[in-house]
């Protein structure tokens, strides 16, 4: 069933741009805690297994919610591959570079340093979308990196390898929250049929990875492949990676791709301070926890110019592009009004 191209309606609500960072939020804290237990707490080997649960999780429900009505996208075609490109190897950096930064490092200096993807996204907003930004934006945003500069300073637990992942992480999810904004406001495939052809044009590159790291051998010698815990927890990674995907394609359809990096920053602030006690690989410095509190500062005070003092387009703000493709997209937590569908 192809999707049909409609208009752009009205700006979604404040409610709406609330809902949808809530959303993201909430399925960003869920995600990562069960990644970090997977791959750290149960020493699961192989991060790229990981990630193809994840994508074939992803296209089994979206066949199905399309099969039930639930959603419209595109047949398969050559054409729509071409609509998807370059998100679906963007997109496939960021999950497997986020999945092995997880494993390598602790959750507090794993957040802090996510922050860097503010910083990467600004600029690429300014040069791919021609977004202009406040001196009150990059006064926040300094503020988070500053913060993240002085927690790595101290960081006693230093892995040069994970510092790495992350940054390389940051980079891709710029990339990616900008070009899903271009794709989403000029091509008719929605964010469900994005979400789709952008899984099944990974697979392959992910099972070419798998092969290359030997990720069937790790996972046939892994010692507690069958303990009934571990297995709630990588279901729950799985299912969690559909729910993510589709959360930060809702966010950034109906707020901005700043935002929505933002917005996963502002979460960390839960996950910097509650990391401490998950996966037991924190070690407590003083300069490390005063750079995490700085860098919470900035989330905080980004925030607070971005989405709650936010509107219309008023100088402390990115302008935000309307929703498109309204008909192609999966029931959301926004459309609990009635008036806004992303």
């Amino acid at each position: 069933m192809g999707g049909r191209e409609e208009s752009s309606g009205p700006e979604p609500s404040r409610s709406a741009k609330l809902s949808a960072a809530t959303f993201y939020a909430l399925s960003s804290i869920m995600i990562m805690a069960a990644n970090k237990v997977t791959l750290t707490t149960y020493r699961f080997p192989s991060s790229s297994t990981v990630a193809f649960a994840q994508l074939v999780v992803t296209l089994v429900l979206l066949r199905i919610a399309k099969a039930g009505g639930a959603v419209q996208f595109p047949d398969f075609s050559i054409s729509v591959v071409r609509k998807v490109f370059p998100l679906p190897l963007i997109y496939l950096g960021n999950v497997v570079t986020g999945l092995s930064g997880t494993k390598a490092l602790s959750l507090p200096m794993f957040t802090v340093l996510r922050r860097f993807s503010i910083l990467f996204t600004l600029i690429a907003e300014s040069f791919l979308l021609r977004n202009k930004h406040s001196i009150a934006i990059r006064a926040s945003v300094g503020i988070m990196l500053l913060g993240a500069l002085i927690a790595a300073a101290d960081d006693l637990a230093f892995d040069a390898m994970g510092y790495i992942w992350v940054l390389s992480s940051d980079l891709f999810t710029a990339m990616n929250g900008v070009y899903i904004k271009q794709k989403l406001d000029a091509k008719d495939l929605g964010s469900s049929g994005l979400m789709f052809y952008n899984c099944l044009c990974s697979l392959p590159v992910v099972l070419v990875v798998m092969h290359l790291d030997g990720s069937v051998e790790k996972v046939t010698n892994f010692d507690m492949l069958f303990e009934p815990t571990f297995q709630f927890f990588f279901f729950l990674s799985s299912v969690m990676g559909c729910i993510l995907t589709y959360s930060v394609y809702l966010c950034t359809q109906v707020n901005s791709a700043l935002t929505t990096a933002v917005v996963g920053c502002l979460k960390n602030v839960l996950i910097s301070y509650g990391g401490m006690f998950i996966g037991g690989d924190y070690i407590f410095s003083l300069w490390n926890f005063a750079g995490l509190n700085i860098s919470v500062l900035g989330s905080v005070y980004y925030s607070y110019l971005q989405i709650v003092k936010k509107s219309g387009k008023s100088s402390t703000s990115l302008p935000t592009t309307r929703a498109v493709s309204r008909t192609n997209t999966v029931n959301s937590p926004t459309e609990h009004d009635g008036d806004n569908k992303p």
